[in-house]
Parts: structure tokens; C-alpha cells; sequence
């Protein structure tokens, strides 16, 4: 597996590039018991020109998905408890060996002690298929996860100071026959602790560690490694037009193994949301972070991201979102030669809301990698029809 775009993040992405294109039907729900039940479904018509995402042998194909989404949510006062399922089947027009249907399984859990005092739980799990850009050619990437974690809040919201503490942990295990990417099996242990202080009503400078410890389950695998990133930042909550968080810091990564060299630097995260009109949302966002290596090659990913979103409502039925994606990726090697990926992924949306409950969407997306590996080199366009329907 390595370390692109796969087709379901891409056409995600589109699905999702702004939240009026993705959320503007209202999806009425059912009581049951005190709870309420919300069904939506999603059907999407795709012609994806490249769906294995190679410069060698390109595959185009029509792609049927079908996406339905249950949701269960109880409140109590303030404490509001979510049990989510859906999964996204997809049926490959001109390759049917290739469908597949992913699942995904949350539960969340947002408690309030106190106006001091709060907590947020979440459970997952999720079985992927990748088609997409695999390791071994004409064998899709098949893998699950599992998670659980938490963060638990003190301070009033009204507070000076603040502070949160988080710990989640993550299974992952692959699926593929023949060991494909076993060595990548790993448990994930990650813990924060961040502070805030207010320095004006609605911003608060904050302060932010974070550990990961990564542990590979592989016995003759070498890249048991933990990680310490500082960060410090400020937020702000619809400040003017704007809203956002920044933070910037450094991380360092330690393998356990004197085989794998040590990786350290600047690291940030920066979102921020411009509103000029109450009908239209600039969204600008970039990230630099250390990733786990794709492939077990590399030490680890050095990664950077750039991104903008154009979400723009013309009337009560008709919205549309333009989007751009910039995303370098710096494969870190102890005895290999250096490679790096960037990525150029542009993309386009039209909306129409034809009922409270019904959407109807068009969209395009363009998708453009070039590497300093020539077999990785490879562009991909996208075309896509959707229909969101509620009760």
C-alpha cells in the first residue's frame, strides 16, 4: 500500500469538500423509545478515469455506490449519547471482481458533570477495501481498525484557564491474503494534555503535548518507535467573520531500533473559516505532521498540506463548492534513496436542494501526483452524480 489518494478518500472528498453540499437536506427522525432514529441514504453515480491511480496500466470504469447511514441518539439534559452505523458498497461497472462494501461502526458519548466538568467517549471500528493504488497489482488493500478513547474537559466556559486530557487507542490489522502488508499491523497508543488561557472573551492562547507510541506486532519488524510533538497555538470562536485554531511546534520520533534513524522537526496545524457573508464560507487550512511509513521501507512520511474551500450559497435551493489541494509528501529513509510526492488536487461541486429531505448533486474532481519515483507519476479525473435522501 502506499501512500496516495485512495478512491474512497477521493470521492469522500467530494461528497464532502463543504458542509451545505453534504448536510443541506434536513433528514427528519423517528422516536423510539425516547431516542430518535435518522436514516439517510446516498446513491452515487461515478466515472472515475483512473481508479487504480497508476502511471502504467490506467483503468476507467462507472461506479455505483450505495451509502446508507443509521443513526441512534438519545439526550439526557446535557449528556448526549450517538450510536452510528453505515457502510458504502461499491459496484465496479467494468470490474466486478473489484466490488466491495466497507463498514463503519461509532458510538459517542458527550457528558457534562458540571458547568467545570465534562466528557467525551468514542468507540469505532472499521473493515476498508482499497482499490486504489495497492502494493501487490490486481490485489485490493483489505484492512480493519478499532479504536477507543476520550477526552475529559475542566473549566467553565467562561473560565481564564482551562484544560483537557486525551488518550485513544487504535488496533489496525490487515486483511490480505498471502501476509500483504502484515508487517504494518500495529497498535497505536496516543495521550495529550493541552491548556488554555483566555486572553480575550472569545480567544484563548493554549499549550499542547501530545505522545504516540507505536507499537508493530510483526516480531521481526523494526519500526517500534514513540513520539513527542510541543505545540503551542491560539483559538478563536466567530471573532468578527472569522473562527479558527493555529498551533505550531516540534515533534521528535524515536525508534526503538538503532537500525531506523531518529526523525525530528517543525510540525503546525492551521484552520480557519471566513465567513464575509452569512450565505458563503472560505475555508483555509495547512498541516505539517510526521506520518507512519506507507510501505515499511521508510522511516516515517514528512508531510505537508495546503487547502481551500469555497462554499458559496446562491439561493435556498442552489449552493456550490469549489475546492484546492496541495499536499507534499517526503519519504524519510534510513539506507534508501530520498523520494518525494506532490499532489495537486483540484476540485468542483454544484448542490440542489429539491425537497427538505432531497439532494441533488453534480461534481468533478481533477487529481495530478508527480513523484521523483517515475512509476508513481500518474493524473485522475473524476465525475460524479449524487442523490442525498432523508425521511
Amino acid at each position: 500500500m502506499r501512500n496516495t489518494f485512495p478512491l474512497k478518500a477521493l470521492v469522500a472528498a467530494m461528497a464532502m469538500s463543504g458542509a451545505s453540499a453534504t448536510y443541506a437536506i434536513e433528514a427528519a427522525s423517528m422516536n423510539l423509545g425516547g431516542m430518535k432514529f435518522t436514516p439517510t441514504l446516498q446513491l452515487t453515480e461515478t466515472y472515475d478515469d483512473n481508479f487504480r491511480a497508476s502511471g502504467i496500466n490506467e483503468e476507467s470504469t462507472w461506479i455505483t455506490t450505495i451509502n446508507p447511514s443509521f443513526e441512534l441518539a438519545a439526550q439526557d439534559r446535557l449528556n448526549i449519547y450517538k450510536l452510528t452505523y453505515a457502510f458504502n458498497s461499491d459496484f465496479f461497472h467494468s470490474s466486478s471482481d473489484d466490488n466491495n462494501t466497507d463498514h463503519h461502526l461509532d458510538a459517542d458519548a458527550h457528558m457534562e458533570f458540571s458547568s467545570r466538568s465534562r466528557l467525551d467517549l468514542n468507540a469505532g471500528y472499521d473493515r476498508i477495501e482499497n482499490v486504489a493504488d495497492t502494493e501487490t497489482a490486481g490485489v485490493n488493500d483489505k484492512y480493519h481498525t478499532y479504536n477507543i478513547g476520550g477526552v475529559y474537559g475542566y473549566g467553565a466556559e467562561s473560565a481564564t484557564m482551562q484544560f483537557e486530557l486525551g488518550a485513544n487507542q487504535q488496533w489496525l490489522r490487515y486483511d490480505n491474503d498471502n501476509g500483504i502488508n502484515e508487517d504494518l499491523d500495529r497498535d497505536t497508543t496516543s495521550l495529550s494534555a493541552t491548556a488554555f488561557y483566555r486572553v480575550a472573551p472569545k480567544t484563548r492562547a493554549l499549550l499542547e503535548l501530545r505522545y504516540s507510541d507505536y507499537d508493530y506486532k510483526l516480531s521481526t519488524s523494526d519500526l517500534d518507535s514513540d513520539a513527542m510533538s510541543y505545540l503551542l497555538g491560539v483559538t478563536w470562536d466567530a471573532t468578527a467573520k472569522t473562527s479558527g485554531t493555529a498551533k505550531i511546534g516540534y515533534t521528535d520520533k524515536q525508534f526503538d531500533s538503532a537500525g531506523r534513524e531518529d526523525v525530528s522537526g517543525n510540525v503546525w496545524e492551521i484552520g480557519v473559516n471566513w465567513q464575509p457573508r452569512s450565505y458563503s464560507m472560505i475555508s483555509l487550512n495547512t498541516r505539517r505532521s510526521l506520518e507512519e511509513g506507507s510501505q515499511g521501507a521508510e522511516d516515517s512520511i514528512d508531510t505537508t498540506r495546503y487547502g481551500i474551500n469555497w462554499n458559496h450559497a446562491w439561493s435556498n435551493r442552489v449552493s456550490t463548492d469549489v475546492s484546492y489541494n496541495y499536499i507534499e509528501e517526503d519519504y524519510e529513509y534510513t539506507t534508501a534513496d530520498a523520494r518525494t510526492d506532490e499532489t495537486d488536487e483540484f476540485g468542483l461541486g454544484l448542490n440542489y436542494n429539491l425537497r427538505r429531505w432531497v439532494d441533488v448533486g453534480v461534481g468533478y474532481k481533477y487529481q495530478d501526483v508527480e513523484s521523483t519515483v517515475a512509476s508513481e507519476n500518474y493524473d485522475r479525473s473524476l465525475y460524479q452524480l449524487k442523490l442525498t435522501m432523508g425521511l
